[in-house]
């Protein structure tokens, strides 16, 4: 754990300009800046050197590139490791690579650039992996960055775990030796097998599914280069087997580097797969990426309401972090679905009654306000959530106490109790208790209200079945363990309005070009959540149809029924 920390808060070199007077040197190949730094500022001769500043010139990334490759190369840890701004990291993980890896004859081949792109430097790595006897080359490439270290002007390599591999993250490691865990054969619900190369989003998801039931599906475990992962930090429980800490905004999310399972890069001796049936549904999967590759930052997820059973999982960066399963985001509007279940068992709202939805409600100190300051006069409730009115339900803060929103998602949606067994790492919402604006804020989907594609596609479900299921991607029996349960379930009236309220968006409010023709045993509900610093806002969908029931988000892309619900539209016309 020491190590990881050094690596997390060591401080980075990045390129600045020192105070002081400033002249310019031509030299051969460019300009650089140089300030003139003295023995406490007196400016007398023979007191003052000159230090280089400004970014590293293209002959000086050039030459420090070349010299760090080189002494990398040739099996030179030390050398090498003293050509970067992190002279300890750099010095462990050289170190490593040879030792702990097994990796030699090593070839490191900058790759031409048309044009260059500042100081950094992709290259191209070409070696051998040896273990017990056997032996089988590896070549990957990555990239580094040379910048300049403001107390004396040096060019040094910008050093980080990528520049060993692109998998690497702080505290992880490369081995070679015996898996510690048998390898899979995912299939998908029908026995059609799945794998990364045809279903790229499954990559993360086939990694954890290995970890966690490598040794229950009978295979016989290999020898391989992998990356291991950190350790994680001592807090909570993920429930599935790893230990974390959760938070973005709320104390329920874990970290990425906590989530990710380890990941084999080489089979030196692949072993024997044991076959791991999964729920997944390789139509709706193919469907899915499909999808989400058509976007940037989408992440979608469908699941059987009947059953809680997950039929795909996509993201529009399929290598990246798993945001459909851990992401930790505001909601947005999709969160009226359970506030207003809340509301429906208070007898504070009723589908037809008469409901406030003024242009603006002020509550705690803030002024709430609608999307482009609509107001409908004389409306019910009906109108105020096909719409999408944000003071119908800000309005009614004031008859609310501070644990009623928390104790709803988790009591009758499951939400936020931290005990989904999913089959991988899962980030189960969050609804903290709030007091305040913060409250009437959670009542919209935004405050420190937290959730991905997985939760809100349950949120559907639970409307659509009556009851929450717990999604899952292996059927509990396969190592016996208990699937998450709510406390209670929603009277029938409340689970009737709801679907109602739901039916009527997808029909007559912001949902209804995205539901357009997909019948009546339908209902949806979109949602726009803003984000700080962000210019549009994220934009949710969550919708069923019949036993299906799925939720996307497109960050960054604006009104959900615009940018989601085409992606959820999808997954309900392939879903089965």
């Amino acid at each position: 754990m020491g190590k990881r920390r050094r690596a997390t808060e060591r401080k980075k070199v990045h390129p600045v300009v020192l105070g002081g007077a400033a002249v310019a040197i031509v030299c051969g190949v460019g300009v650089t800046a140089y300030a003139v730094v003295g023995n406490g500022g007196s400016g007398r001769d023979g007191d003052e050197k000159s230090v280089a500043t400004g970014p590293p010139t293209a002959a000086e990334v050039r030459t420090t590139a070349r010299a760090f490759l080189a002494a990398w190369e040739k099996g030179d840890a030390a050398g090498a490791a003293a050509l970067t701004d992190d002279r300890e990291s750099a010095l462990t993980a050289l170190t490593s690579y040879r030792k702990d890896a097994r990796i030699s004859e090593v070839r490191l081949t900058p790759v031409k650039q048309t044009a260059r792109k500042g100081a950094k430097v992709p290259f191209k790595a070409a070696a051998t992996v040896s273990y017990g006897g056997k032996k089988k080359p590896y070549a990957y490439e990555t990239a580094l960055t040379v910048v300049r270290r403001a107390a004396d002007g040096r060019t040094l390599v910008d050093w980080r775990p990528t520049v060993l591999h692109p998998e690497l993250r702080p505290g992880d490691r490369l081995v070679t030796g015996a898996a510690g865990v048998p390898p899979i054969k995912a299939v998908d619900r029908d026995g059609a097998p799945l794998t990364a190369a045809k279903y790229p989003s499954l990559g993360t998801v086939l990694d954890g599914l290995r970890e966690k039931f490598g040794k229950e599906a009978g295979g016989k475990a290999g020898v391989e280069l992998r990356v291991v992962r950190a350790e994680p930090e001592q807090g909570g429980n993920d429930k599935d087997g790893k230990d974390g800490k959760n938070g973005e905004g709320s104390s329920a999310k874990k970290s990425d580097a906590e989530d990710t399972p380890d990941k084999t890069l080489l089979d030196l001796s692949p072993g024997t797969p044991g076959t791991l049936r999964t729920t997944i549904s390789a139509r709706t999967q193919a469907a899915a990426e499909k999808e989400t590759a058509k976007r940037k930052q989408a992440s979608v997820v469908v699941v059987k309401p009947s059953t809680g059973e997950i039929l795909a999982v996509a993201n529009s960066n399929p290598g990246g972090f798993n945001t459909a399963m851990q992401g930790s985001l505001a909601p947005g509007s999709t969160m009226k679905v359970i506030t207003a279940s809340m509301l429906l068992e208070k007898d504070l709202a009723g589908v037809d009654k008469k409901h406030p939805c003024p242009k603006y409600e002020t509550y705690g100190g803030w002024k709430f306000q609608n999307d482009n300051k609509f107001k409908i006069k004389g409306g019910t409730f009906r109108a105020s959530f096909a719409r999408s009115c944000n003071t119908a339900f800000i309005s009614q803060a004031k008859e609310l106490k501070n644990d009623d929103l928390t104790r709803q998602a988790q009591d009758v949606f499951g939400l936020g109790r931290d005990n989904w067994s999913v089959g991988v790492p899962t980030f189960d919402g969050a609804v903290p208790v709030q007091s305040h604006a913060q409250m009437a804020a959670s009542l919209i989907g935004q405050g420190g209200v937290r959730m991905n594609p997985l939760n809100m596609a349950s949120v559907a479900a639970t409307v659509e079945s009556g009851t929450f299921r717990q999604p899952y991607l292996v059927a509990p029996d396969m190592d016996g363990r208990k699937l998450a349960t709510a406390p209670r379930k929603m009277s029938s009236r409340t689970v009737s309005d709801l679907r109602d309220l739901m039916h009527f968006t997808g029909v007559s409010g912001t949902a209804a070009e995205p539901m357009r023709g997909l019948g009546s045993d339908s209902g949806a509900k979109t949602g726009s959540a803003e984000v700080d610093n962000q210019k549009k806002p994220n934009g949710w969908f969550t919708a069923y149809r019949g036993d299906v029931a799925a939720a996307a988000v497109v960050q960054a892309g604006g009104h959900g029924g615009d940018t989601a619900g085409p992606v959820v539209r999808a997954m309900l016309l392939a879903g089965r």
